[in-house]
Order: structure tokens, then sequence, then C-alpha cells
């Protein structure tokens, strides 16, 4: 979830002229979340099996179509839905997967 708030600030910092006050602001708060999610994530995958945080990772498309509808106003379509539904359907596979090898 942090780490697809940096596309929010991304895109809110689009609708600004370049290089506007408000670009910069958006633009560096967007640098600072990237800084902040890049410690968090070596502390991440220190914990826990590469293949497994990675896998994880791909929820992101999930929360950047929960971040589109409530902020900007998009409207999610049945292949948005379907891509997000195959995307969460693959990592409780992988993780269902990597559970029953661990048991092994």
């Amino acid at each position: 979830m942090f780490y697809s708030t940096s596309s929010v600030v991304s895109k809110l910092a689009s609708g600004k002229p370049f290089m506007s006050p408000a670009f910069i602001g958006l633009y560096a708060l967007e640098i600072l979340i990237l800084g902040f999610y890049a410690i968090g994530w070596q502390q991440f995958i220190k914990r826990m099996p590469l293949s497994v945080a990675y896998a994880n990772k791909a929820v992101t498309v999930v929360w950047g179509c929960i971040w589109g509808v409530l902020i900007f106003h998009e409207h999610l379509t049945p292949g948005r839905i379907a891509g997000a539904a195959m995307v969460l359907c693959g990592v409780a596979l992988y993780g269902w997967a990597d559970g029953k090898a661990a048991k092994e």
C-alpha cells in the first residue's frame, strides 16, 4: 500500500505546471515516499523469502485500482477488475504453493 502512494503523488504532480512550486513539492514528496519505502523494503526482505516478497509486491495493481477510484474518480472496467482478480489469485496461489512446499 505504501509503495502505491508514490504513484498517486506522481499523478498529482503530473497535473501541475512543470517546475512550478506545487510540481516540485509533489515530486519531492514522491522521492521521500520512495526513500522510506526502500528502507522498509530492505527490512521486509530481510525477514521473508525474496520470491514471496516479490509475489506480494504485485498487489500494488489492486491498490492502484483503489486509489484510482477513490482519489481520481476513475471507473473500474470489467477488464481492470478481472486483471486485479488475476493478480490476487496469482499471489494467493503462489503463497499456497510456497506454504505447501515448506511443509514437505
